[in-house]
């Protein structure tokens, strides 16, 4: 596959990369440039925010099963609720790391994909556009 696109051009009323970056912030935005016409049509701007929903709904599945293990760890007096919290904040460090990433590459005009998430929003992405 040759070089990703990079943004260039308006969309709407914002240029490419902030409507990119923009769909990172919540859930809210990616789901209003979905819904509306000259974003929904945008690749890059459809990516974006298909990969934050595929992002948050990650994260929310892996919150879960976080809560389920901090169930089945909690027979283990104070060393399982301690490592629960270690593992919640390692993750919640992750994940705030990522988001970071993704809003600066998102900024650059970079369609920058993470690994299982990102492939899934480029294909949607790719299908979505006329």
């Amino acid at each position: 596959m040759g070089p990703r696109p990079r943004a260039h051009g308006t969309v709407g009323m914002f240029p490419e990369n902030i409507a990119g970056a923009l769909a990172y912030v919540t859930v809210i935005p990616p789901i209003i440039f979905l819904l509306l016409d000259p974003y929904r049509r945008n690749r890059f701007v459809r990516f974006h925010s298909l990969q934050c929903l595929f992002l948050w709904l990650a994260l929310f599945l892996i919150g879960a099963v976080l809560r389920l293990a901090g169930v089945v760890l909690s027979i283990i007096p104070v060393l399982g609720h301690l490592l629960v919290f270690l593992i919640s904040m390692v993750i919640g460090l992750a994940a705030f790391v990522v988001w970071l990433v993704l809003v600066i590459k998102a900024l650059q005009g970079e369609e920058f994909k993470l690994p299982v998430v990102g492939d899934l929003a480029e294909r949607q992405a790719a299908v979505g556009v006329s």
